[in-house]
């Protein structure tokens, strides 16, 4: 091969580190592991390729290769059998994934290569000398710090080392380059000291022993006075004491574990480095890989990675539709502009896949009162259910009552040029009057005959609302629709257009490239047009995917049709009417906490006999473990010391009087700045009132979630929970009404189950955490404390509460709390057998419903659970099963899904109706929170409003048990519950 200038750059990759990095970066997250819809893993695809792309865009290489080891032993294991001995066991489902991305890797037209007998920094070292001694640059991307040995003093070998952060971050972030210099300032030692270094210290990750006594202080220390191993046996008589004992002892140990550790650079491998440069790829050949791993992200980027990875872009010259002129328009162009009659340019435009805006629409401009006009005449004949107007609102901020309207987008059909946009606040530029436009406008707004399609309806509802516009008509949300579809996913615009609409990638707000203090009104009004005009145009596509999607299941199109998308216009009016907060009330209770958080502290400083930071994790977890000699098993050990987490103090609870103290703490002193401090400072000075955001979209049960503030977090039934309550008014003059569905997931649980015992309780009306204790107990009866437990487990069973976990709450013995289990199980079977029939459905269906057909979906990392996929859910025996920890979390997650979600839908069915009756009333809906839901009331309208609410909520659905509403009313929310 000829020589290669000093500006050719070959990037080497570790192709197993990086995988395993990866993986990790996502399997070990809060979410889970990637994987598609159907259960495929992709964790090591979407993070290699990810971060593939990161290394080319910073690097610009010309060349890649990547090395992957083999799977049968190598030289290494033959010369040591516990070579790597005690590595992990690879998890299941690392080994599909990484195939996935070998295949992936061929598609992309990258080289990658394996010697037998050797592993991949073999590989690596001979592919980095080779191509340097050519004349290459060379750095090696990889997570292990072994491959410093093959950096070199003339710098043409460096090493891109992966940082724990570098799959999920930018490459500047993720990405540390080591050269000579470097590898000495980091480890003491230089590159080529490496290899003698693990072979004094050992590497446990490994199972190289090294010399048995020697650290790796210890070994830099050697290597820094005498250079390398050699020389250290050389002047073993200078080395005195104990060290030079543990160095004759260990002498054949540390020139086998030098054998072990050195990087052999002469492989004999079957490549030639032009084989390695950059060349393209197939499109064809890839897109399909793409399209079943789910890799969305990166079929909207295909030609842009086609570019990347070496291959030329035909430039091809699409012109835009001519656009017609307005001065003086004859007839016939007043009809093109939105009856347009196609050319050719336009159809090539359509025919070709292009993922620039500009060359998939066409939006017009509307900047004349003529073009108003029209655009207006046109929409006012859009009156069938089976042919919608998508549109879209730009504005200067997400709060609806800061916000500027800057203009409106919107499309009716799926040609270039059926979209139109309306600026209305640029800083620039010709556009029309806002309250014209408005004016025009609103018949079409605030009529149900003509319907429209929006994404995230509830925003541009608000935003309009605020602009004088009450908009109604919305049959369709694709936000909503994409929830109702598949909650576990993400809703916005960019990624259901990935699903649905491969060949249009849908720009994001942070693409426009707004800096800090300017807003989309700075921008040019045919930047925004084209942006905007997307938006609508992509919304507009969406309708007919997403109903093929639900019309596959007749529930979920009643779910959103019926519950979801009313349900928008109701939390739309709550969060306008907002909640009276009384601030001087929370500035005195701020003042009373912090004086309580200080006699906490002074109470556990007295437990552990010392001050300390209960702020420092470190500081504490000496406390506990190390001074009060606590349970370590409990807890884990970090770099930082041992976790003193929730879940750590948990356990430790009972275990010392200072676990009570820390707990108390910090809720309470979470609770202080969460709320009582946070809440004045979200009081709106024109409305004296918190406007929460009330989030249709977040969770995966179908509950309702609130921000700024979040009130679902709120305790229940705390004397802090009452004292905060106190701070929330209503009206002056009015009363607050608190509706409160009593026990609701049990009445379901009753429901579902049609557990004789449950059900005769709650139809006669018997206290069922009395009738629970009595079984427990064997007795008629019970005491407080007896029924408090009946309680514990009745709630507890619905969420998978272990023997464990039930012994430390209802404080009795782990041995007594088996034993209350297993009667529970023997006296209520038919909800033992449900739960598991739940578990079976979620493993053979890949999800369970509620009451209502509300999906909740369950993706499984076990293999053997992802086996049974599309078996009869009776033919599973879940006792045979192996089961992952995490799969046995979301499987107690399945087993509570339905009556979750089933509750969510209830008390969203009363909301709606509760809505429509209060239409004819002062009175308003405010607060939706748990089981719970708040109004205020005028008081010539509380007795009869008490009476309607009550029965609405309690008529929401009809279960084998009656629903029952605990109601109250009262001067602020404390007294009203």
């Amino acid at each position: 091969m000829q020589q290669q200038s000093p500006s050719s750059l070959f990037i080497l990759i570790d192709g197993h580190s990086l995988a395993f990095r990866s993986y990790y970066a996502f399997a070990m997250s809060k979410k889970g592991s990637l994987r598609t819809s159907s259960g495929i893993p992709t964790s090591v695809c979407f993070g290699f390729i990810n971060s593939l792309i990161q290394v080319v865009d910073s690097q610009q290489p010309q060349c890649i290769a990547i090395a992957f080891d083999r799977r049968e032993p190598t030289f290494r294991h033959e010369a040591d059998a516990n070579y790597k001995a005690d590595r992990q066991e690879t998890p299941e489902d690392f080994i599909p994934d990484l195939e996935n991305l070998k295949e992936l890797l061929t598609a992309l037209n990258l080289t990658t290569v394996t010697a037998a007998g050797y592993e991949a920094d073999d590989v690596l070292g001979t592919l980095a000398k080779k191509a340097s001694e050519t004349g290459y640059q060379v750095k090696i991307v990889s997570g292990d710090r072994d491959l410093f040995q093959l950096v070199n003093t003339d710098k043409t070998v460096s090493v891109l080392y992966l940082e724990r952060n570098a799959i999920k971050s930018s490459f500047g972030e993720g990405y540390t380059e080591f050269n000579f210099g470097d590898v000495e300032a980091k480890l003491g030692i230089k590159p080529t000291q490496v290899v003698d270094y693990k072979a004094l210290c050992g590497d446990k990750s490994d199972n190289i022993p090294g010399v048995r006594g020697i650290g790796e202080k210890t070994a830099v220390k050697l290597l820094q006075e005498y250079g390398t191993l050699d020389n250290i046996y050389q002047n073993i008589e200078q080395i005195q004491g104990a060290l030079k004992q543990k160095l004759i002892a260990g002498k054949q140990d540390a020139y086998h574990s030098q054998h072990l550790a050195k990087i052999v650079v002469d492989v004999p491998v079957e490549i030639s480095l032009e084989d390695c440069q950059l060349k393209g790829f197939n499109l064809e050949t890839l897109k399909p890989i793409l399209q079943k791993l789910e890799l969305n992200k990166f079929i909207s980027q295909i030609d842009k990675l086609h570019q990347k990875f070496g291959g030329e872009v035909k430039e091809v010259e699409i012109l835009p539709p001519a656009m017609p002129t307005y001065s003086q328009p004859p007839a016939e162009q007043q009809l093109s502009l939105f009856n347009p009659q196609t050319t050719q340019q336009e159809d090539k435009i359509i025919e070709k896949k292009i993922e620039i805006i500009t060359q998939i629409i066409t939006p017009q401009i509307i900047d004349t009162v003529e073009q108003l006009n029209r655009l207006v005449e046109r929409l006012q004949n859009y009156t069938n259910s089976q042919y919608l107007v998508a549109w879209d609102t730009e504005t200067t901020a997400l709060d609806p009552r800061e916000a500027e309207l800057v203009g409106m987008g919107c499309c009716w059909g799926n040609q270039p040029n059926d979209i139109a946009y309306i600026p209305i606040g640029h800083r620039a530029g010709y556009q029309l009057d806002k309250n014209l436009v408005l004016t025009k406008l609103k018949a079409i707004l605030e009529s149900q005959q003509h319907p429209k399609v929006l994404q995230n309806a509830k925003f541009d509802r608000l935003i309009l609302y605020h602009q004088g516009i009450q908009l109604a008509g919305v049959t369709f949300d694709t936000m909503l629709a994409s929830y109702v579809l598949n909650p576990e996913n993400s809703h916005k615009l960019s990624e259901i257009c990935q699903r649905y609409l491969l060949d249009i990638t849908c720009q994001n707000y942070e693409d426009l490239g707004l800096v800090k203090g300017k807003t989309i009104a700075d921008l040019d009004i045919e930047t925004v047009a084209n942006y905007c005009g997307l938006d609508a145009y992509v919304t507009f596509l969406l309708v007919d995917k997403l109903k093929v999607q639900l019309q596959q299941d007749t529930q979920l199109e009643k779910l959103l049709s019926e519950v979801e998308q009313p349900l928008e216009a109701v939390l739309a009016m709550m969060e306008t009417t907002g909640i009276r907060i009384d601030i001087n009330y929370l500035r005195d209770f701020s003042k009373q906490l912090e004086q309580d958080l200080q006699t906490i502290e002074a109470q556990a400083y007295e437990a552990a006999g010392e001050k300390f930071n209960l702020g420092s994790p470190k500081q504490l977890g000496d406390i506990l473990f190390e001074k009060l000699g606590l349970n370590r098993q409990k807890s884990r050990k970090m770099k930082t010391g041992y976790s003193t987490d929730a879940a750590t103090l948990e356990k430790l609870q009972g275990d010392h009087p200072i676990i009570d103290r820390i707990l108390e703490y910090r809720t309470l002193s979470k609770l202080k700045s969460t709320y009582v401090d946070a809440l004045p400072n979200l009081v709106r000075p024109e409305t004296h009132r918190v406007h929460t955001n009330f989030n249709q979209t977040v969770t995966t049960t179908g509950r309702l979630s609130s921000s700024n503030p979040n009130l679902q977090n709120i305790p229940i039934r705390t004397e802090f929970s009452r004292k905060i309550r106190k701070a929330f008014l209503p009206e002056e003059g009015w009363q607050l009404v608190s509706a409160d569905y009593s026990q609701i997931e049990l009445r379901i649980l009753a429901h579902l189950t049609q557990e004789s015992v449950l059900i005769s309780a709650y139809q006669t009306g018997e206290d069922v955490h009395s009738v629970t204790a009595k079984l427990l107990f064997d007795k008629e009866q019970i005491t407080p404390l007896e029924r408090n437990m009946g309680k514990t487990i009745n709630f507890g069973v619905i969420y998978g509460m272990g023997a464990q976990r039930f012994a430390r709450q209802a404080g009795v013995s782990v041995e007594q709390g088996k034993e209350f289990i297993n009667k529970y199980h023997r006296r209520y079977a038919k909800v033992f057998e449900y739960l598991e029939r739940l578990k079976k459905e979620a493993i053979a269906n890949g999800f369970v419903t509620t009451i209502l057909g509300r999906r909740r979906y369950f993706n499984f990392i076990t293999e053997s659970l992802r086996q049974l996929r599309g078996k009869q859910p009776d033919s599973i025996e879940l006792n045979r099963l192996k089961i992952h920890h995490s799969d046995a979390q979301l499987l107690r997650a399945a087993a509570n899904a339905p009556i979750q979600g089933s509750s969510a839908d209830i008390i969203k069915i009363a909301m709606i109706k509760l809505h429509e009756i209060l239409q004819q009333y002062q009175a308003n809906l405010l607060l939706q929170v748990h089981d719970e839901l708040v109004f205020e009331v005028p008081p010539q309208e509380l007795d009869e409003l008490l009476h309607i609410i009550k029965e609405t909520m309690e008529s929401a659905i009809k279960l084998d048990v009656p629903l029952v509403v605990d109601i109250h009313s009262g001067s602020n929310w404390m007294e009203a519950k």
